[in-house]
């Protein structure tokens, strides 16, 4: 195996590992919201405050990969999603809410370390394909949570399934272990975190047009796939009818369709049509489907029910990849990068939370999905105004 594939599949096991951390009480909003006594449309503001974490531990990753390594900073995160997941255990509102933000410190360094060692070991001409490849770890770690955490609530009590969850992103920590003389062999342990050149990127973002759409992009694309994952659930058991377990089955319908679309996008990226065409189309095609969802009713067959979903991760799911290729192609190695991503984390704190006071103010998870098709529509047509669409050659 190349020191390019052991990258890849290592990178591609902790995105999985992290991403199913972060949806594991998601999963079971409903019996956890019922222990805590609020609605399970509250799992937007957990979804928020664990993204809160995240873009704070995100703006900080760049000089913790340089001094750490990726691979060692990958395997402080993990285990802060653990600690994180053990805290949430006690069914205390404040406590669940510290539990969020734990989580969140252990989400948010992943993908820039991850980005660092697949920069640096893949070629230009594989960069969408191979980002979008390791970006499918999100939606299957979101797909395990769906197929694997209901179920064990069920059978052993939610308890049970998150301490599971935990144990395991600890013993992944260790199973990473001998990749680290070889990935993290680019490391400076006297590298300094500045504080002055993280604000200093966050301004060269906002003040250069290309990187401020793609910021902009981001954050809208960002926070309808967390919305879709993030309520999913409770919007099939809630508000359609279903149980618990098989509303699972819509996250994982939705992940699974996700891993695949993230593959397929990042090969169209490459081949076919510019990163920001492909961006564009991908904010129709959420829009359509988001749409689709909103009118979700018991009187749908569950295969269908199940086929919108997974459109619905398609592309709400399924942007990530292009996204992260475009942004290292357009920044300048440092921290514009990470920046760009600072604001991606931005929508994933404020969309959830904002869908979850529409849904409670208005009684409707389907009206939330309709609003929230209606933003994306308005990102790809804006998308489409600044930039000239040019098909790539064949």
């Amino acid at each position: 195996m190349s020191p390019a594939t052991r990258a890849l599949v290592a990178t591609t096991a902790i995105q999985i590992a992290v991403s199913l951390a972060a949806l594991t009480l998601p999963a079971i909003a409903p019996v956890v919201a019922r222990d805590l006594g609020v609605p399970a449309s509250m799992v937007g503001t957990y979804i928020s405050l664990l993204y809160l974490g995240a873009a704070t531990a995100a703006l900080a990753a760049g000089g913790l990969v340089l001094r750490l390594g990726a691979i060692r900073l990958s395997q402080w995160a993990l285990l802060l999603c653990a600690g994180g997941l053990l805290v949430g255990l006690t069914p205390l509102l404040a406590v669940v809410a510290a539990a969020a933000l734990l989580i969140g410190l252990g989400y948010g360094p992943i993908t820039p370390a991850s980005s660092h060692v697949l920069a640096r070991t893949t070629p230009p001409e594989r960069r969408a394909l191979t980002f979008s490849i390791k970006q499918t770890g999100v939606p299957a770690g979101t797909a395990l949570a769906g197929i694997v955490v209901p179920p064990l609530a069920v059978a052993f009590g939610w308890q049970v399934g998150v301490a599971a969850v935990a144990v395991a992103r600890a013993l992944l920590a260790l199973a990473v272990q001998p990749l680290r003389a070889e990935l993290d062999a680019d490391r400076d342990p006297q590298a300094r975190l500045s504080a002055a050149a993280l604000i200093a990127a966050l301004r060269l973002v906002l003040a250069t047009p290309p990187l401020r759409t793609l910021a902009a992009v981001s954050f809208v694309f960002a926070g309808m796939q967390m919305c879709t994952s993030s309520f999913v659930v409770a919007y099939l058991a809630e508000e359609v009818g279903l149980s618990l377990v098989t509303a699972g089955l819509g996250l994982t319908a939705a992940s699974v369709a996700g891993v695949g679309a993230r593959i397929f996008w990042g090969a169209v990226a490459d081949r076919w049509m510019s990163p920001r065409a492909t961006l564009a189309l991908l904010g129709a095609l959420m829009a359509v489907f988001a749409w689709t969802a909103a009118g979700f009713s018991a009187a749908w067959p569950l295969p269908l029910l199940l086929a919108a979903c997974a459109a619905l991760g398609a592309t709400a799911i399924g942007w990530n990849g292009v996204y992260l290729a475009e942004v290292a192609h357009v920044a300048a190695p440092g921290q514009a990068g990470l920046a760009t991503l600072f604001f991606t984390y931005v929508g994933v704190v404020f969309c959830p939370f904002l869908f979850g006071v529409l849904q409670r103010a208005s009684g409707s998870y389907a009206l939330a999905f309709a609003i929230a098709g209606g933003v994306c529509a308005a990102t790809a047509v804006s998308l489409l105004v600044r930039q000239k669409v040019r098909a790539r050659p064949l």
